[in-house]
This record gives structure tokens, C-alpha cells and sequence, in this order.
């Protein structure tokens, strides 16, 4: 992949880093975290939550954007620079762009890597899933880096 389809394919990631979870939660941490299909549930279940909360126009263009949940970048993605630690990424082109693509427009969200930060805490993982959705979003829209940082959304 060229540089500038870099570019164009990958045009946000929300990331974090790791930390080392300590005491008994590491055991609800693993726990969940094995349990891949509650990770989807959980996180299915806060982004139609979070959708249905957009004004309309926003909404119905944020249905017809797919949302993949993967447990965390794959090689190929790192090769392309994507980091190990990276929440979700936001692929394609924004909404308002004309132009050709390389790949349709698309939000990845890393189910472990949003589990991982919340340090095995359910209430948090899906504040996070919300967080990473809205940032990834907002880049659909064609916010930039500053513009989600002013709205809480880094």
C-alpha cells in the first residue's frame, strides 16, 4: 500500500497505553476478556445505544457506516502503522468527500485493547466503546484531531 493510500485508508486511531492490571481484578479481567462474544454484546449494545441518541441527520448516516469489532490490529495494520495499543480506527473517506477511495468508509473498534483500558471494569469498557465510537465517528464527519479534542472525544 502507497504511503498516500495510507493516509487516505487510515485517517484516525484512538489510542492508549498498556498498563498492567493488578489485584483480583485480574481474574474478572481475563474472565471477560476471553468471552469474546459478551466483549461484541456489550459493545454492540452501547453503540445502538449511542446512535439512537444522535440528532437524525447525524443518525441516519451513522447507521449506513459499518462498525467491525476486532480483538486488536492485526500485522497488517501494524505494518501499515497502525499501533498495538490503538482503541479503534476510523477507514475510507469522510462523508463529505468526493473524491475516489481506497477502501469504503468504515469505524474498527479493538474490542481487548477497549477491555484492556478499562481494566476489566464493564461500566467502563462500554464508556470507552462509546468514547471510541463518537471519536471515530466525528472523523467520518470530517472532524479533525483538535476538533474531538474540544468536544472530549481524544
Amino acid at each position: 500500500m502507497s504511503d498516500k493510500a495510507k493516509r487516505a485508508s487510515f485517517k484516525s486511531e484512538r489510542k492508549f497505553a498498556l498498563a498492567p492490571c493488578g489485584g483480583q481484578n485480574q481474574s474478572v479481567k481475563a474472565d471477560l476478556k476471553n468471552n469474546w462474544s459478551k466483549l461484541q454484546q456489550l459493545a454492540l449494545v452501547e453503540i445502538e445505544a449511542t446512535v439512537a441518541e444522535l440528532p437524525k441527520p447525524l443518525r441516519e448516516q451513522a447507521q449506513k457506516l459499518p462498525v467491525t469489532f476486532e480483538k486488536a490490529p492485526n500485522i497488517g495494520l501494524q505494518v501499515d502503522g497502525i499501533e498495538v495499543d490503538t482503541l479503534g480506527i476510523f477507514t475510507g473517506s469522510e462523508f463529505a468527500d468526493d473524491g475516489g477511495t481506497v477502501l469504503p468508509p468504515q469505524i474498527i473498534l479493538f474490542l481487548e485493547n477497549l477491555w484492556d483500558l478499562a481494566e476489566g471494569d464493564e461500566e467502563v469498557f462500554c464508556e470507552e466503546v462509546h468514547t471510541t465510537f463518537l471519536h471515530e465517528l466525528g472523523h467520518f464527519f470530517g472532524l479533525d484531531e483538535d476538533n474531538l479534542t474540544e468536544r472530549g472525544l481524544d
